[in-house]
Parts: C-alpha cells; structure tokens; sequence
C-alpha cells in the first residue's frame, strides 16, 4: 500500500494490457458480491476500431470512456469494482472527479515479457500486441500519495486475487473477516 486506504468501497483493478484486469476483477467481484464495471465494455466503437486497426488512444479519445466509467462507480450503490487501465495519474485523477467518491487503485504489474505472452494467447479481443510498448511507455504507475495498491501478476490467478484481498484488509479496505 502506497499510503491510507479510502475507506470507501470502490476499486478500480488497473494496469496495461495482458496484466489480467478483467479476470482479477472478476474473480474480486464474485468474491466480494459486488458488481463488476468491465472498462472494456465504455469504449465507444471508434476506439474500438482505433486500437483493433493498431493505434492507439490519445487523450482526447480518452476522457469521455473514463468519464463514463467513473459515471457508473458514482451510481452505483455500496462496493464496486471496475476495470480500467488507468495508465496515467491524470487519468486516475479524471477518473476519481468523475466517481465524486474515493477509489482504490489495484495496480496489477508484470514484466513484458509476461504481458506479451499473456496478449499473445488471447483470442477475440480488439487489443492487439503491437500495442503493448505503446502502453508501456504511457504507463506511469502509482506514486506514493496516491490510494493504490501494486500486485505483481505474476503467479497464478489464486494467488493474485487473494494477495489483492489480504492487501485491502490489511489496509482497512475491507473487514478482516470479508467483505465491507
């Protein structure tokens, strides 16, 4: 943990493609019983169509997905987990003004060499691997007076996802029993 946790319940699983937003988030949603925002799923078709063609998103393409995903945190009622790369501070920020509540960042890390196998291996998704340097070079991960958590990625999904929860319950995130 990088400083005190928010005591809100509301965590957003970040990091680069191939990190394993999507089935850490999953996997902490059905543990928590709480509802799950895919970042995936607020893209609007033309940054779909941008990244599937292999180019990536600027700013500008950015701001209304993350506005939109930080819509649905803020409406939604008690714990939430949502997924988001959120490679920049100004883009964890934007989001967070958008939420108008505290997050928790998860930032999931993980060599290149594990995140290009891991983007090598997927199939169906409009996110291609030549995008992963581009990624890596927009990443800025967490500071130290942000409200983030750093996970490495590397073992197995088990393992990450219950790292991810001793980390919130030992920073207050969630009772130490379970769930807030």
């Amino acid at each position: 943990m990088t400083n005190s946790a928010p005591q809100a319940a509301a965590i957003v699983v970040m990091g680069v493609a191939g990190s394993g937003k999507t089935v850490v988030g999953e996997a902490l949603a059905a543990e928590l019983g709480w509802p799950l925002f895919e970042a995936d799923e607020f893209h609007p078709e033309t940054n779909v169509n941008k990244m599937a063609s292999g180019m990536p998103l600027n700013d500008e393409d950015r701001w209304p997905w993350l506005d939109a995903i930080g819509a649905a945190i803020r409406d939604s009622d008690g714990g939430v987990v949502a997924t988001c790369s959120a490679l920049r501070r100004v883009y964890r920020e934007r989001l967070a003004t958008a939420a108008d509540r505290p997050l928790l960042f998860v930032f999931l890390d993980a060599t290149r060499q594990t995140l290009g196998e891991r983007i090598g291996g997927r199939k169906g998704h409009f996110m291609p691997s030549s995008l992963l340097d581009s990624q890596l070079a927009t990443l800025e991960p967490p500071d130290a007076d942000e409200p983030a958590i750093r996970i490495s990625v590397e073992p197995t999904v088990d393992i990450v996802v219950e790292t991810t929860l001793q980390a919130l319950r030992t920073n207050g995130v969630l009772k130490a029993a379970g769930p807030a």
